[in-house]
């Protein structure tokens, strides 16, 4: 999906201005943003930190933060690997029970996507002249959809339903799977039981602040883009990261439609350039995974010989 996504975004792409584009690009600019991507994700770290702590269980940042990294490049080989890979990661080095560190994690993401709805907001406000027909070609027909086949909504939410009830009685009978699901649940509570809510508060600050600025500084890698300024990045930040969801590895082929499609379609930036920023930003950020990953895992687990803080 990834491959096929990837040769539709670029089939109207001149190659070898491509590569042009590339060698002449700014990269100052990009090695600013990923200086605030790593920002971000230590940021992310501490975050994660604090809903240990929460379930009563020490680590170091040094060993989260690692974990993250880790994480990000497991992502980059297979969609949201890394939620899992991170939770594994961290069960090894620090023994924190992997079921608490999973609950916790699902229960940070829930956070996330209420910060992106906020930000998605913001855009529909900002941007409204440019995207308010676009979302309403979107939503009018979803509705339409909705309103039209309420039965089947129906049937889906009773299927629901009976499934949990059934997941339920399985879990309750098996002791194993009670106490699996239990630590869970206890990881999604952490966020409420956490006691210094305002550092949750200010390192969700961090995470996504900082990821609206290492958007918008790669903008000024090329002339034809260089104008652009807050708003549009956290436009594309909203929009590209909903992309992400979908089921391809570290959102090759969906962020560079995203992009292009925003760019070209919404900012009047020629699809080449479009194109080249798209291959530019997305390729530096798989390079910076791929390098800071590595170098993560080899550091905790062949020369951190410290032992766990939970022994």
């Amino acid at each position: 999906l990834g491959v096929a996504l990837l040769w539709f975004s670029f089939r109207n792409i001149d190659l070898s201005q491509l590569w042009r584009d590339i060698k002449t690009a700014k990269y100052s600019w990009m090695l600013l943003s990923l200086v605030c991507l790593a920002i971000s994700l230590f940021f992310r770290a501490l975050r994660w930190n604090i809903q240990i702590e929460a379930m009563g269980y020490k680590t170091r940042a040094s060993s989260t933060y690692r974990a993250v990294l880790i994480a990000y490049l497991a992502n980059c080989i297979f969609p949201r690997l890394g939620e899992v890979v991170r939770c594994s990661v961290l069960k090894r080095k620090e023994n924190i029970p992997f079921d608490k560190s999973l609950g916790s994690v699902v229960s940070e993401r829930i956070i996330d996507l209420t910060v992106l709805f906020g930000l998605a907001f913001l855009v529909i406000i900002f941007q409204w002249k440019l995207l308010g027909s676009l979302i309403t070609s979107w939503l009018l027909p979803l509705i339409d959809k909705l309103v039209n086949n309420v039965l089947m909504g129906l049937v889906v939410i009773a299927a629901v339903v009976v499934f949990i009830v059934f997941l339920v009685k399985i879990i309750r009978k098996n002791k194993k799977l009670a106490s699996i699901w239990h630590g869970f649940v206890d990881g999604i509570k952490s966020v409420v039981t956490i006691r210094q809510k305002w550092r949750f508060v200010l390192y969700t600050l961090g995470v996504w602040g900082f990821y609206v600025i290492m958007t918008w500084l790669p903008f000024y890698m090329l002339p034809e883009t260089s104008h652009l300024g807050l708003v549009e990045a956290i436009t594309l930040l909203g929009i590209a990261t909903l992309g992400v969801v979908a089921p391809v590895p570290g959102g090759i082929g969906t962020y560079h439609f995203i992009a292009i499609t925003l760019l070209s379609g919404f900012y009047g930036i020629s699809e080449q350039a479009a194109g080249s920023f798209a291959a530019i930003n997305h390729g530096s950020q798989m390079i910076f995974y791929l390098i800071t990953g590595v170098l993560a895992y080899v550091v905790m687990f062949f020369f951190d010989k410290r032992k766990s803080v939970n022994d």
